[in-house]
């Protein structure tokens, strides 16, 4: 069974930083993509950022370009997301997902993700 635990969550002021974790456990995800989204209250799911497990490659929003950094751990089976210059705008839950198949399609689009976590919130103070 796939599990998806994200941590690292919490209160920050703007211009600060935060790193959260996504633990992955239940198969092999090599030959996964591993993605970051967030929804703010009111709002859309929208994707953050996501890294090919083999790879390494990264893709990002522009919102977020130049800001965060997403990055794996492969000994640890984890996923992080470095998130700096905080912005209040950046405040929403985060969730970590799987895609089981990412060599089709757009790696910003949701419905690709086949595992979620259940999220981790992130509150930015101006």
């Amino acid at each position: 069974q796939v599990q998806l635990v994200e941590s690292g969550g919490g209160l920050v002021q703007a211009g600060g930083s935060l790193r959260l974790s996504c633990a992955a456990s239940g198969r092999t995800f090599n030959n996964y993509a591993m993605g970051w989204f967030r929804q703010a209250p009111g709002k859309e799911r929208e994707f953050v950022a996501t890294i090919r497990w083999s790879t390494g490659v990264t893709y990002y929003a522009d919102s977020v370009k130049g800001r965060f950094t997403i990055s794996r751990d492969n000994a640890k089976n984890t996923v992080y997301l470095q998130m700096n210059s905080l912005k209040p705008e950046d405040t929403a839950v985060y969730y970590c997902a799987a895609d089981s198949n990412p060599s089709f399609g757009s790696p910003s689009r949701a419905y690709k993700y086949d595992y979620w976590g259940q999220g981790t919130q992130v509150t930015v103070s101006s």
